[in-house]
């Protein structure tokens, strides 16, 4: 396992920002890419795909990324700057939709994450992305759904994948190790579940693992860094191949995120890092 603090920051100024007010921090300008593209019947499962600009030689590289909300919040457009930055780095880059809480529970947003990156993988060459070249990436509680797809194997192979079709898994700030739910948040989101050891990352680390790229921000309160260093350090006992874990000093938990964005890419090299850790996989 190789563990990275990183060298100190300044503190985020914007380190107190609900990520859905995001939608200011769209750059513009560097892909192109089709919107609302359906991988189920429900409204909220559609999903915008971001295309390098340019020529394409040959097929990029693929990253789904999950945005987080607590399960209860979130809409792709808000996240564009994320697509925009990934495309810039010459990645095809798909953002979903997913179903929310209320309205569903443990385990359909997972499920929805499964549905759509089978599609993906289906469709994707027609945008010039390699369907053999899919890495997972996910903030927050998105991180926390790109993590239970890639060690659970139970929701890919439900929909036809095998777990190995998933190159490589980026999570940045997820909650991974989280038992017992006593916030309304997860009470909301799984008190319902029949087994809940079940609902946790940290109880799939397994050895076949894809590589494994952990982010936090060491002034998170939100999502606290032991998540982040708990699973690494499970993955690492199971004998996974490839973990890394990467702390952000001064960054809170939206920092790890906005910190993607060409305004705020001065917070902390979140992109180059997860752009390096992509392009070596």
């Amino acid at each position: 396992m190789t563990i990275q603090i990183a060298r100190r920051t300044i503190l985020p100024l914007l380190a107190g920002l609900a990520l859905p007010a995001c939608e200011a921090l769209r750059p513009g300008g560097f892909s192109e890419g089709t919107r609302d593209v359906a991988y189920g019947p429900h409204p909220r499962q559609r999903m915008d795909i971001y295309v390098p600009k340019g020529v394409q030689d040959a097929p990029k590289p693929v990253v789904f990324f999950i945005y987080g909300g607590s399960w209860a919040n979130g809409a792709k457009e808000t996240y564009s700057f994320v697509g925009d930055a990934l495309s810039a780095r010459g990645f095809v880059t798909v953002i979903a939709d997913y179903r929310l809480v209320p309205e569903v529970r443990f385990p359909v947003f997972i499920e929805d994450g499964a549905l759509a990156l089978r599609v993906v993988r289906d469709i994707i060459a027609r945008f010039g992305g390699s369907p053999r070249a899919l890495h997972l990436m996910g903030h927050s509680a998105g991180a926390y759904n790109a993590m239970m797809l890639t060690l659970d194997k139970r929701y890919l192979t439900a929909v036809g994948m095998r777990s190995g079709e998933i190159r490589s898994t980026v999570g940045l700030s997820g909650p991974y190790d989280f038992l017992p739910f006593d916030i309304d948040v997860t009470k909301d989101a799984f008190g319902s579940a029949p087994v809940p050891a079940q609902t946790q990352p940290i109880n799939f680390a397994r050895r076949d693992t894809p590589p494994i790229f952990l982010a936090t921000g060491s002034e998170d309160t939100t999502v606290l860094p032991r998540n982040s260093e708990r699973l690494a350090l499970a993955l690492e006992k199971a004998g996974a191949r490839s973990v890394s874990l990467k702390i952000y000093p001064g960054l809170g938990h939206a920092g790890t995120a906005t910190a993607l964005s060409r305004l705020l890419q001065w917070q902390a090299p979140v992109l180059d890092d997860v752009v390096t850790f992509l392009t070596a996989r």
